[in-house]
């Protein structure tokens, strides 16, 4: 059975780090819920490394008691123009980009990354993860899905020595029925520094942002319908 909490000064949580907006605004929920955060972020093969350069710097500004970057390279399996050499969209309508499961889905890659966090759990005595799945990707990516989120809860009390022993494993997706504005609105209330994230797909060499792609769209769409400036720069 799992050991009592009594005199621990926090719980500890393990964070998905992207260096994203999404993942920053899910670490800040963490935070201020009084977790001792274990920031976890992955080079697996992908287009670039500037939203590492981001998670790194999130890390630093709200303390995380430990930041790990986990390589794999996705590059090996393919079937993803993030980790592979295909264009990546750009300029497409919302029905578009709501329509269907897009190019830039990379094969199982919640699963992955959720497997990596639940065996860090074990490691540190963690029986909470935070991933920031959301409403706006959950036409288009199966593992944003709630019932995906709640099946690998599940699974992972069974699959796990923490879980077979009676310590219950949470997952947390606190941003999963959100529209992009309102976790914008959520971060902004949480003291988040957008101008920290990175969200494009495929930045320019002289720029953060390409403002095409489609998550750079979502992401200056939700600004708009917040009512608030993207602290980023785009080109014109």
């Amino acid at each position: 059975m799992c050991k009592s909490r009594l005199g621990e000064e926090k719980q500890k949580a393990i964070v998905l780090l992207s260096g994203g907006l999404d993942s920053t605004t899910c670490l800040a929920i963490a935070k201020d819920q009084d977790y001792a955060l274990y920031a976890l972020s992955f080079r697996y093969g992908q287009r670039h490394l500037r939203e590492l350069d981001m998670a790194r710097r999130i890390g630093v500004h709200f303390e995380v008691e430990r930041h790990i970057v986990v390589d794999f390279d996705m590059r090996t399996i393919g079937g993803c123009v993030l980790t592979g050499d295909g264009e990546v969209p750009k300029g497409r309508s919302e029905e578009e980009i709501g329509g269907g499961i897009p190019v830039t889905y990379v094969p199982a890659r919640n699963t992955i990354f959720l497997s990596f966090a639940l065996a860090w759990a074990e490691v540190v005595g963690a029986q909470d993860i935070f991933i920031g799945v959301n409403a706006l990707d959950f036409s288009g990516y199966p593992d944003c899905r709630p019932e995906y989120i709640q099946a690998y809860e599940r699974m992972a009390g069974l699959a796990t020595k923490m879980g077979v022993e009676g310590c219950t494993v949470r997952i947390h997706a606190p941003l999963i029925r959100l529209t992009k504005a309102e976790i914008i609105r959520e971060g902004q209330g949480l003291g988040v520094d957008y101008a920290m994230t990175h969200s494009c797909y495929d930045p320019p060499p002289d720029g953060p942002a390409c403002g095409r792609c489609d998550s750079c769209l979502l992401r200056r769409k939700g600004f708009s319908e917040a009512g608030l400036k993207d602290p980023i720069e785009y080109p014109e």
